[in-house]
């Protein structure tokens, strides 16, 4: 490996996380589907590190209560990050406490809120809420997303309504009012999808809906001043094995999502390029889009 590769590997954090995300336990009272259910955890150490990178700052992670958003939020909480840990619905409030409970024990704040946010008052009591908690806004990390697998022909007004609320409407107004409200220096960071650049059957919805997110960050990356050094990017994660991922499809589905690559993604693969996006080290990346998925599809 040359000097450059290894200058490089060391300025995205390519560390994996360090400390385990805990799976939370399941509420027997629950209905939610295997979506709903805690992923699989995320593990590679357990030693808090030295440079918090982050510390005074704060950080909004929605869709955090499990899966891709909790590591999101763990993460930034190892590098110093105080978290505002977002969840959709109540029914699931056990899961957020569970990633709020993992964000407290790298020694940093976490605070709670709800909403649909495809519901625009619901977005600003997001950012008003984060900022009463932590006094402002320097992380926006939007994650929250649904998914609808299912031919185009299939998919109904209401399920492309309630895809699009989440993935397209959703993202231009969390966009929005976290830049009205970010610090400055700060990083906003969409998650959007590999699918972007892959012709997957049944997923036309879905990333129909995501694709918007990818023109919202090129977008608002050119619209901020640039003397107030924020950087907007997005993220495009390949298959992730999440029950996120796994709900819907059946073993021959998932075998030809993983026979490009060898394997599906795990949490650990994701993580520490959230970690760079959100860290002083990223302050020459905007406006991009940036692909992560083992080489499962290019752009």
């Amino acid at each position: 490996m040359n000097a450059n590769r290894r200058k490089f590997l060391s300025a995205i954090g390519a560390s994996s996380v360090v400390g385990a995300i805990a799976v939370g336990k399941a509420n027997a009272q629950s209905t939610e589907s295997a979506q709903s259910r805690p992923s699989q955890p995320v593990s590679s150490g357990s030693t808090i590190p030295a440079n918090r990178e982050l510390t005074g700052k704060a950080a909004i992670i929605t869709g955090a209560r499990n899966n891709l958003g909790r590591g999101y939020a763990v993460a930034l909480a190892r590098n110093g990050a105080d978290v505002v840990v977002h969840y959709h619905r109540e029914v699931t409030r056990d899961q957020a406490e569970e990633t709020a409970r993992l964000v407290q024990q790298q020694g940093t704040r976490a605070h709670l809120v709800s909403g649909d946010l495809s519901q625009l008052a619901n977005i600003r009591r997001l950012f008003d809420e984060a900022t009463q908690a932590f006094g402002k806004v320097d992380i926006v990390v939007h994650n929250a997303g649904r998914s609808v697998k299912k031919p185009l022909a299939e998919v109904t007004e209401a399920e492309y309504d309630r895809a699009a609320g989440i993935n397209s409407k959703g993202a231009f107004f969390i966009n929005q009012e976290a830049v009205r409200r970010i610090a400055d220096e700060g990083r906003i960071i969409n998650v959007v999808s590999s699918l972007l650049a892959a012709n997957i059957p049944n997923y036309s919805a879905y990333a129909g809906t995501k694709a918007a997110m990818e023109q919202f960050t090129r977008a608002l990356a050119k619209e901020i001043d640039w003397k107030r050094n924020i950087t907007v990017n997005s993220i495009a994660p390949g298959p992730i094995d999440t029950p996120f991922y796994r709900t819907g499809l059946t073993p021959e589905d998932i075998e030809r999502g993983t026979q490009l690559v060898g394997r599906l993604g795990v949490i650990d693969d994701i993580v520490p390029l959230i970690e760079f996006l959100a860290s002083p080290r990223s302050r020459w990346v905007n406006g991009q889009t940036i692909f992560i998925n083992g080489g499962y599809v290019t752009r």
